[in-house]
C-alpha cells in the first residue's frame, strides 16, 4: 500500500459516545473478542509470513511476498489453510494481471535550447503502463495549461479534451499539466493527435509541485510517457512561450508481464448473506521487501480475529466475508477483481467493506477513515459515516484519541467504494513524516515518517509497534463484531451497483488523476 496522508486538524475525542451498532443506540460486548486477540497471537501469523518471505531469496535474492513469489503462495496456501482449520467456508480465487516492468532505466534530457541531462527520480519518472520509445523530437504543449497555477486542484483542464491538441504537429512530444481527468486519458488524447510521447508535469498548488509517480493504468499505451515535477515542466513551457524551440531526447523500455495472483475468501457458516460484512486486508507485498507491517500486520490481525470469533463460537446475525487480497501493490487488483466478478445480485448483498492495511507502524498515529467527508471533504458512500462513529466511540470507551484520513483510493476499499458500498477502516500511517502536534498526542518522534521501513527490505519482522498492533487490533475486533451483530442496516448498500461511482486520486500505489 502506498499513501499520501490527507491529514485534518486533529480530533481529540473527549466524551465517551454510545457505539453505534449501524444505527443502533446500543453495541454488543465485544470484550471478551478483544481479549482472545492478542499479539501474542497475531505475532504468530506474522513470523509466519516473514518466514515465508524468506523462502523468496533464491529467487529474488531478498525476502518478499509479492505477487509471483513462493513467498506469497506460501502466504496465500497459509491463510486457507488455517481459515479452513476455523470451520470457514473458504475460497481461493485465482486470478492474473499485466505487470508494468521497465527492461532498461528511462532517460530524458534536453537537447535544444540547453543541454540538460535530466535524472529518474530526481527530475522524473516513468509513468506506469508507458509504452516503449526511443524518440527525439520538439515539445509541443496542449491547450489548457495553467502558469502560474491556479488557486485550487484540479484548475487545469490540459489534455482532458480532444481540442486540446487544436493545431498539434503529429511526430512531436505532448507537454500536458496534472489536473481534472486520468493520466490515462490525457495520453491517449496525445496518442490520437499524433504525440510520439508525452511529459506529464505536476499541476503547481502547495502540494502539487513533485515529481508524479502516475500510473496510466493497463492495458499498455502505446507512446513512452513520463511524469515530471511542476518546476521542470513550468520551465519546459516557459521556454516555448518565449518562441524558443524545445527538443527532448525520451525513452522507455517497458513491457508487461503475465503475473499470478490470489484472493482468499472466506465466510463465516451462519448470518444474513444479503447483510454481508467483508473484513479485508491485503495480503502481498512489495518486491522490495517482506512487508511485515505492510500489509503482514493488518492480514495477520483478521486472520486471528477469525480464528476466536470461531473459538468463542460466535454466530453472527450478518455473515462475515473475511477476505485476503492479492495485487494490491499493482493497483488494488485483486479487490477490482473481486467485485468486478460478482453479479450485481451479490454485490448489492454487501453491507460494507472494512479495510486494514498498515496497523502497526513504528511511529504510529491512530487514523480512522472520514466517511462522512467532515474533515477531509472525500466522504464514503452513504453509511461510511456510520463506520467512522463506530470506530470513533470505540476509541472514546478507551480514551485513545484519533484522527482522520481521507478516502484517497490508496487501498482496497478503493473498488467498493467506487460502487456505492459503505466503508471504513483503520491505518497507522505510512510515508507521511508525524508533526510535532502528532506526537505530542501519540507519542514517537516528530519531523519522521510514521513508517521508516515502508516499501522497503527492512520492513520485517522487526518493523512493528506492539502498542499500535494491540490498540488497534480491539478496535478491529469490535467493529467486526459490531457489524456482524447488528440488526440494524448501514445506510447505502441499496446503492451499489456494478458501476463506478467516485473517481479517486490514486489507484494504489500511484497518482493515477
Amino acid at each position: 500500500m502506498k499513501r499520501f496522508v490527507l491529514l485534518a486538524a486533529v480530533a481529540l475525542i473527549t466524551s465517551v459516545v454510545a457505539v453505534p451498532a449501524a444505527n443502533s443506540a446500543v453495541g454488543t460486548d465485544s470484550s471478551a473478542l478483544r481479549q482472545a486477540v492478542t499479539v501474542h497471537g497475531i505475532l504468530k501469523h506474522q513470523q509466519a509470513f516473514q518466514n515465508f518471505a524468506n523462502d523468496s531469496v533464491a529467487t529474488f535474492g531478498h525476502p518478499t511476498r509479492v505477487d509471483g513469489s513462493v513467498g506469497f503462495t506460501k502466504s496465500v496456501d497459509y491463510v486457507a489453510r488455517q481459515m479452513r482449520s476455523y470451520g470457514y467456508n473458504v475460497t481461493v480465487q485465482n486470478f492474473t494481471f499485466d505487470r508494468f516492468v521497465e527492461t532498461a532505466p528511462p532517460a530524458f534530457a534536453q537537447i535544444a535550447p540547453n543541454a540538460i541531462t535530466y535524472v529518474e527520480g530526481t527530475d522524473f519518472l516513468t509513468m506506469e503502463y508507458s509504452g516503449s520509445g526511443d524518440v527525439t523530437a520538439n515539445v509541443q504543449p496542449t491547450n489548457d495549461i495553467v502558469i502560474p497555477p491556479g488557486a485550487t486542484a484540479g484548475t487545469s483542464n490540459s489534455g482532458c479534451e480532444a481540442s486540446d491538441f487544436a493545431g498539434f504537429t503529429p511526430g512531436n512530444i505532448a507537454l500536458i499539466q496534472r489536473g481534472t481527468c486520468t493520466f490515462r486519458e490525457k495520453v491517449l488524447n496525445a496518442q490520437a493527435a499524433g504525440a510520439v510521447g508525452a511529459i506529464i508535469f505536476n499541476e503547481g498548488q502547495p502540494e502539487r509541485t513533485a515529481v508524479l509517480a502516475g500510473t496510466l493504468s493497463p492495458p499498455q499505451v502505446d507512446a513512452p510517457a513520463i511524469g515530471t515535477s511542476f518546476d521542470l515542466g513550468a520551465d519546459l513551457y516557459s521556454l516555448i512561450q518565449s518562441g524558443q524551440t524545445v527538443s527532448v531526447h525520451l525513452a522507455v523500455s517497458a513491457a508487461v508481464v503475465t503475473t499470478p495472483s490470489s484472493n482468499v475468501i472466506a465466510d463465516t457458516t451462519s448470518g444474513r448473506a444479503d447483510r454481508t460484512v467483508v473484513v479485508g486486508g491485503h495480503l502481498d507485498s512489495v518486491t522490495e521487501g517482506p512487508g511485515i507491517n505492510d500489509n503482514g500486520s493488518g492480514s495477520a490481525t483478521i486472520l486471528e480475529t477469525a480464528k476466536q470469533m470461531a473459538r468463542l463460537g460466535v454466530k453472527p446475525v450478518n455473515r462475515v466475508r473475511f477476505a485476503w487480497w492479492g495485487g494490491e501493490e499493482f493497483g488494488l487488483l485483486g479487490a477490482e477483481h473481486y467485485v468486478s466478478d460478482l453479479p450485481t445480485s451479490e454485490l448489492k448483498n454487501i453491507a460494507l467493506n472494512l479495510n486494514f492495511d498498515m496497523i502497526a507502524s513504528p511511529n504510529f498515529v491512530r487514523f480512522v477513515y472520514d466517511g462522512d467527508g467532515s474533515a477531509t471533504a472525500a466522504a464514503g458512500p452513504n453509511g461510511s459515516g456510520n463506520i467512522e462513529k463506530v470506530f470513533a466511540a470505540y476509541f472514546a470507551t478507551q480514551g485513545l484519541p484519533t484522527e482522520p484520513t481521507a478516502f484517497d483510493g490508496r487501498s482496497d476499499y478503493g473498488p467498493f467504494i467506487d460502487r456505492g458500498i459503505p466503508a471504513g477502516g483503520l491505518f497507522t500511517g505510512a510515508e507521511g513524516v508525524k508533526t510535532a502536534q502528532q506526537a505530542a498526542i501519540y507519542g514517537g518522534t516528530a519531523g519522521v515518517a510514521y513508517d521508516h521501513c515502508y516499501h522497503q527490505l527492512c520492513d520485517d519482522i522487526s518493523n512493528l509497534n506492539n502498542t499500535a498492533q494491540d490498540q488497534m487490533s480491539d478496535a478491529l475486533a469490535d467493529a467486526t463484531l459490531q457489524f456482524a451483530m447488528t440488526t440494524s442496516s448501514v445506510n447505502g448498500t441499496s446503492k451499489a451497483s456494478t458501476q463506478a461511482t467516485a473517481s479517486t486520486e490514486y489507484l494504489g500505489t500511484s497518482l493515477r488523476k
